[in-house]
């Protein structure tokens, strides 16, 4: 048979075919490669410019030998399970008709079969050592553990074993009997394959090397079920499935017996497996695994569940008694409750005149600015500038000022790329010339101008202040919450500046130009970097651009939480990171805490849910994440720099056990809380999520009897926030107050507590108030004994106080206030309701309410306008808190006010013909009112009829009418002073 002619012309080689795939393959994995590589290379660049380099390097050679092990292990276990069954497949084959079945599944695999019995092991090798690697923190831990010097009731172990130990055994055994089970089917599957074993009509011929590998496998895996078994018993003490966590009287006395039972008889059978591997008899091993299953069902199942429903349900209060005594006590171990200073509080619901007089420190600080709210009003009062931007909420600090401590509500400047001009938007511009923010904005908590605007302590372009100036401290943000994506700082000495600095404070000065002149990130001068950096970010233009010159530096991972976690990365961090001016600088403050879910005893809570409040759901904070934990501990106070973005993280609590492990894991990251200077002293607080977590638990684990825990009628739950709509937690608030226990005001995290809220209902009375000692001090490295402290006041429930949503009930339906608010609302005005904070002085319960309003268009901001107080089931209602407490305390509460400066600001209408104008609560004044409301209400009703008829001229001269008339009413109402006409009025309690 001749051969086709050959298309190819003579003398032209023939194409090699086949050749393009490979290189296309190659070209792709080469491609792939590099860009692995640039973003491994670009944060080791990251790590060792912030001196973190020992946290990258830690963490990744440990994730590297733990795969290693894990992969070696699972490769090892499946070559040799399948190579072992290969080399032991029998010559001949008992049935022809099997035999040529299998020898054509053997001919078919036959070319591959060097590959798959390699590639198999590599494939399950691979998933192995990526589940193992991911375990990291397990294995560093048990290597590196410390003891906490406590033991658990049950077994008498130190808790370090239930945090550090027991986990990573868990893991080992869990590993190796995936292993096991992976392996053996590998093994099975390639006997069957070969021969070794067959499914024939007198039933399965095993061969005798079969037999022996499958009794290896199986004694193998019963030895490993069998070391399971008796780590249950230990993990039973960390059950969370029940009423209550840890192991109870089922477990103690039933579940945890059977496991040592199951243990000792799962060794056992493993040995019954090795006997029948040397003498070839079965029956033993397969009795022995039928009479496991039947015992794990009947001991592991059966048992436990009869002694549940007839012995322990019949007498279930008598029985968990001392198993629920466990878990309150280590529960309130677990979260940090075991401290908490309890009071009872016999509120009075009377507000005497002069009740206050004993808490005038805390009466003078009463904080009136809503740090949720008044971000508007510093936007538009100190943004200067659409590319700058203050956070949707502000925080609360406090600052020594003439001598006094003074709550204030403190922002950042913070840059805002999105706020250019869309000619503007360039790469140049966003990258390179707008890169950071402006000063810090701070006003005093409890003061107000009269108008109704902050009170500012620190403003301004230049920034200025009581907290600094530019010559004393450093304004410029480069690193914050707001922060771009990346920018391109720096250059060599003496080129000219190309970041835009700061604009012009006032008419006549200059913008002002600027170069980053400090170490806020990695190097991008060299090509090599660039390109790394470009393939990064996706950006030619960082690449090419001539905004990048050799001293240039890039700055990403700019927000704080980010940058902390990322060199923490065993810490879970706090959803407010705050700033502060501290020794010159501006510091982004951030909590960070060590936890765990192995706590033996210890009631499970999910961080998510227990953060979650009104702030959180409104994108104003961070809810923590989705995990479950049963012990806590602010271990970390962590600091980052806004202007160079250093990070330095403070062993805070360097009694907790689990940041010693990670001390010794990490030793160099970490310094000692006595290195913190005075001034950074001074502004740590406690931190919010913590607290929040804390107060969930302690809403039934304030109960420390059994008997009463178990009936449950104490329990408490954290009120909703009465000032939104949705049914969501209220706030913690920090405030400086004296509990009735202390001697002088101190900065507190607070919150108040109702009657467990029982199918969305919960009758809203007060139960409790518990408050944070916020205050450590402003020695260097030294921390205040008090910080921390939690106090606890339980109040009666025959006080009958009034609960948050009791209070805003009285509010919104006293025909006073609900007037004067609606009138205003109706003016193309919104009234927005401030936090509504609770304060436990004159011996009651205090709520103080700040009431804005916010004209319509878009450069309006919040002004504050009246203040609403409640005490029992009276109510107070002014232009200032200090008069609003003089008509709630029957004309003088005793103390004054931070605004008592503001009294009388409201400017009075002038009276025809030089007349004196009225007295303050005279039938002139209140006439004037009604007469200005009913003028009001009268110009709303013409100015709808004139909207409907479209005569919009009318409608006009009706609105402004109605601000004339709105205008009179507050004139009025000024001059009504201290009438206390709400508080004649009281409303029934609901």
């Amino acid at each position: 048979m001749s051969r086709p002619a050959s298309t190819v012309p003579p003398g032209r080689p023939q194409t090699r075919r086949g050749a393009l795939t490979p290189t296309l393959i190659v070209v792709a994995l080469i491609v792939v490669g590099f860009i692995f590589f640039a973003n491994v290379w670009t944060d080791v660049l990251w790590y060792q410019q912030l001196g973190f380099f020992e946290v990258f390097l830690t963490e990744n050679l440990a994730r590297i030998v733990i795969f290693l092990a894990g992969f070696a292990v699972m490769f090892a276990a499946v070559f040799f399970a399948i190579r072992i069954a290969y080399h032991a497949r029998p010559v001949y084959a008992p049935d022809s008709d099997i035999r040529d079945n299998l020898n054509r599944y053997q001919v078919q695999l036959e070319p591959v079969r060097r590959v798959v019995m390699v590639g198999l092991p590599i494939l399950f090798g691979l998933f192995a050592g990526s589940a193992a690697a991911s375990q990291w923190q397990k294995v560093l831990l048990f290597l590196n553990q410390e003891p906490f010097g406590k033991s658990d009731p049950q077994f008498n172990m130190d808790i370090s074993f239930y945090l550090m130990t027991l986990p990573f055994l868990g893991f080992v055994t869990g590993f190796l009997i995936s292993v096991t089970i992976v392996a053996g089917l590998a093994g099975i599957l390639t006997h069957y394959l070969y021969g070794s074993i067959r499914i024939m009509e007198r039933g399965i011929f095993t061969s005798r090397a079969a037999q022996i590998h499958l009794a290896v496998t199986g004694a193998a895996f019963l030895l490993l079920l069998g070391a399971n078994f008796w780590l249950d018993r230990y993990s039973a003490v960390q059950n969370s499935g029940g009423r209550w966590a840890g192991a109870l009287y089922t477990d103690v006395n039933a579940v945890i017996p059977t496991k040592s039972i199951l243990a000792v008889a799962a060794a056992l059978v493993a040995v019954l497996f090795i006997v029948a591997a040397v003498i070839g008899k079965w029956r033993l091993p397969v009795i022995g695994t039928a009479m496991l299953v039947i015992t794990s069902i009947l001991a592991g199942g059966v048992y436990p569940w009869v002694i549940q429903q007839f012995q322990v349900r019949p007498s279930e209060q008598t029985l968990e008694k001392p198993f629920i005594e466990r878990n309150i006590n280590m529960t309130r171990d677990a979260y940090g409750l075991d401290k908490v200073q309890e009071k009872r509080y016999n509120a009075t619901t009377n507000a005497a005149t002069g009740a206050l007089a004993s808490d005038a420190e805390t009466t003078a600080n009463i904080r009136l600015l809503d740090p949720n709210l008044i971000s508007d009003a510093f936007a538009q009062l100190e943004q200067y500038r659409p590319y700058y931007q203050f956070p949707k909420a502000l925080n609360v600090d406090r600052y020594e000022v003439d001598g006094k401590v003074q709550d204030t509500v403190i922002a950042v400047r913070e840059l805002n790329p999105d706020g250019l001009a869309t000619n503007q938007q360039s790469w140049l511009n966003r990258h390179v010339v707008y890169t950071h923010g402006y000063g810090v904005v701070a006003a005093k908590g409890n003061k107000f101008t009269a108008d109704g605007k902050p009170d500012f302590l620190q403003a301004g372009i230049p920034s200025n202040g009581v907290l600094g100036n530019d010559s004393t401290y450093q304004p410029r943000i480069y690193f914050g919450e707001d922060s771009p994506e990346y920018s391109i700082v720096g250059a060599p000495e003496g080129a000219p500046h190309r970041e835009q600095d700061r604009p012009a404070g006032k008419e006549g000065d200059a913008e002002t130009q600027y170069t980053f002149t400090g170490n806020g990130g990695p190097n991008v001068g060299s090509f090599f970097n660039r390109v790394l950096y470009s393939i990064k970010f996706q950006s030619s233009d960082l690449l090419l651009s001539d905004g990048v010159n050799a001293a240039s530096q890039i700055l990403y991972d700019r927000n704080p939480r980010d940058r902390v976690q990322k060199v923490a990365p065993y810490l879970t961090v706090d959803g407010n990171a705050y700033p502060a001016v501290v020794d010159g600088r501006v510091k982004w403050i951030v909590d960070g805490y060590t936890t765990s879910q192995y706590y033996p005893y210890s009631q499970q809570e999910q961080l998510s849910a227990a953060t979650t409040d009104s702030q959180t759901t409104a994108g104003r904070a961070v809810a923590l994440p989705n995990n479950s934990v049963n012990y806590i501990r602010n271990s970390v106070k962590a600091t980052v720099d806004a202007y160079d973005g250093s990070v330095t993280l403070y062993a805070w609590d360097d009694q907790d056990p689990v940041l010693k492990a990670w001390q010794n894991i990490f030793p160099t990251s970490l310094k000692p809380f006595s290195e913190m200077s005075g001034s950074l002293m001074s502004h740590v607080r406690y931190p919010e999520d913590l607290f929040k977590v804390q107060r969930e638990l302690l809403g039934r684990y304030h109960v420390t009897q059994p008997d009463n825990f178990y009936t449950n009628n104490d329990a408490w739950s954290v009120p909703n926030d009465p000032t939104v709509q949705d049914e969501v937690k209220q706030p913690p608030f920090y405030m400086s107050l004296k509990m009735p226990d202390q001697e002088a005001p101190a900065f507190q995290l607070t919150s108040s507590f109702i009657p467990q809220v029982v199918n969305g209902t919960a009758r809203n009375v007060l139960y409790g108030f518990l408050a944070a000692d916020s205050d450590a001090g402003s020695e260097k490295g030294v921390k205040a004994e008090s910080y921390g402290q939690l106090r606890l006041l339980q109040i009666p429930p025959e006080a009958q106080v009034p609960g948050p949503g009791q209070a805003q009930n009285k509010f919104n339906s006293d025909p006073t206030v609900s007037q004067a608010l609606n009138l205003l609302r109706q003016g193309a005005s919104a009234v927005l309701n401030g936090n509504l904070l609770t304060l436990p002085v004159g011996g009651g319960l205090l709520y103080v309410q700040p009431v804005y309003l916010r004209s319509t268009g878009e450069t309006s901001y919040p002004t504050l306008q009246r203040v609403l107080v409640a005490f029992g089931d009276k109510i107070g209602f002014a232009p200032t808190l200090d008069v609003a407490l003089n008509q709630l305390f029957g004309g003088n509460s005793g103390a004054t006010a931070g605004d008592s400066a503001n009294n009388g600001q409201t400017p009075a209408v002038t009276p025809p013909d030089g007349a004196a104008p009225p007295a303050a609560g005279t039938p002139d004044a209140k006439a004037d009112l009604k007469a200005a409301l009913d003028e009001a209400s009268a110009a709303i009703k013409a100015g709808q009829e004139a909207l409907a008829r479209g005569d919009f001229a009318a409608y006009g001269d009706q609105q402004r009418r109605l601000s004339a008339a709105l205008q009179k009413a507050l004139d009025a109402e000024a001059k009504l002073g201290a009438t206390p006409a709400p508080a004649a009025s009281p409303t029934p309690s609901s």
